[in-house]
């Protein structure tokens, strides 16, 4: 987008100052992002984040902010309440001309705005074990200052987002249809998913049920959704709220040690080259436990390791449902990518069952 549509759309929020430039940041794959510095009448400089949102990924913009607003709110008055200054340790969104945190352009597009953290890294990958620590305690003190949060009141912005069995059943259903005839070759990867349908359940029953409180996810628990202070090397924020939404705490620490822990990319055609690091685990679990032991029932956090297979295999149905529906929702870079992709969070899975006597054992010992 050109500077002075740019510009345009920067008028419609209340930045401190005047618009002066802008730069885009390419880093994240969903929404369109600037950083915009504004100039003040005493010369100073003010910097912020503008993004369009995608409307494709997200449908309900409005009530996407309004879960971010009052998350961000929630956590803004948690740590006030401590006499902790929350500029930097919470993102600060900026309110539109029309009162809300959302602008809407001329074109229909849908745009937010927020202070930016300076001096933080967003690490893309775990250059130190001690990263993947801090993203523990990070994402730990996230579900911890949300834990009195009314989950309930948030909306389901993607509607069965980590509902295994519900992902399972469009796997079968997927499966049935054969749209582009690619079931015939899948016979070994179809029996793999089917001999784990128990394991389908395991959180969403107990969430049923109650044995699981439901509880403020964040859903997109990756490394780089931690802001890390550049002084002192701790976790400071966690970012990219788009998929906050009712859930259990299972979800979030499951996928972070499925996407962290794992020895390879989540493409790795080898899937001799998958493997689960036990360090790594032990790091995050650590960090994630100290912040949230005064908070997370028993049950959660024994089931912790649980968490990790029930996501990893999640992602593998949800890999090889795309790849017999002819590739129609993940991106592809070649044929036959999403099979890779199932492949290798099958083996990783695997791995992870292997493992699951010590991952237990661990988290045991971190209760004593």
């Amino acid at each position: 987008m050109d500077k002075k549509f740019v510009s345009q759309v920067a008028s419609h929020f209340a930045f401190e100052g005047t618009f002066s430039e802008m730069r885009e940041l390419t880093a994240g794959i969903i929404n369109v992002t600037y950083l915009v510095t504004c100039t003040a009448a005493d010369e100073t400089s003010h910097d912020y984040v503008l993004q369009r949102i995608n409307t494709t990924a997200f449908k309900d913009p409005v009530s996407l902010m309004k879960n971010i607003g009052k998350v961000t709110g929630f956590i803004r008055n948690s740590l006030l309440a401590e006499g902790v200054d929350p500029a930097r340790r919470v993102l600060t969104f900026v309110e539109a001309d029309n009162g809300t945190l959302l602008y809407t352009d001329p074109l229909g597009g849908s745009w937010r705005a927020y202070h930016y953290v300076d001096g933080v890294t967003a690490y893309n990958s775990i250059e130190d074990p001690a990263h993947f620590y801090e993203a523990g305690k990070g994402f730990g003190e996230f579900q911890t200052r949300l834990a009195a949060f009314p989950a309930k009141e948030l909306t389901e912005t993607i509607p069965h987002f980590h509902d295994t069995p519900h992902r399972y059943s469009a796997f079968l259903e997927a499966v049935e249809k054969d749209a582009v005839g690619r079931v015939a070759e899948l016979g070994a990867e179809i029996a793999f998913l089917k001999e784990r349908e128990a394991l389908m359940g395991a959180i969403v029953s107990k969430l049923s049920s109650g044995e699981l409180p439901l509880r403020v996810t964040h859903n997109d628990t990756k490394l780089n959704n931690v802001l890390v202070d550049d002084t002192t090397g701790k976790a400071l924020c966690v970012i990219d709220l788009d998929t906050v939404m009712p859930g259990s705490s299972l979800y979030d620490y499951g996928d972070a040690v499925r996407y962290g822990a794992c020895t390879s990319a989540e493409d790795e055609p080898d899937t001799g080259k998958v493997g689960f690091d036990m360090n790594l685990f032990e790091m995050f679990t650590r960090g994630f436990v100290e912040a949230t032991k005064a908070v997370l029932t028993e049950t959660e956090i024994r089931m912790l390791p649980v968490g990790t297979a029930v996501l990893t295999l999640e992602l593998a149905i949800r890999f090889l449902t795309d790849y017999i529906n002819g590739d129609v929702y993940f991106k592809t870079a070649y044929p036959g990518h999403n099979l890779v992709r199932a492949r290798t969070q099958m083996r990783l899975l695997t791995e992870v069952e292997a493992r699951m006597d010590d991952m237990n054992a661990f988290v045991d010992g971190l209760l004593e």
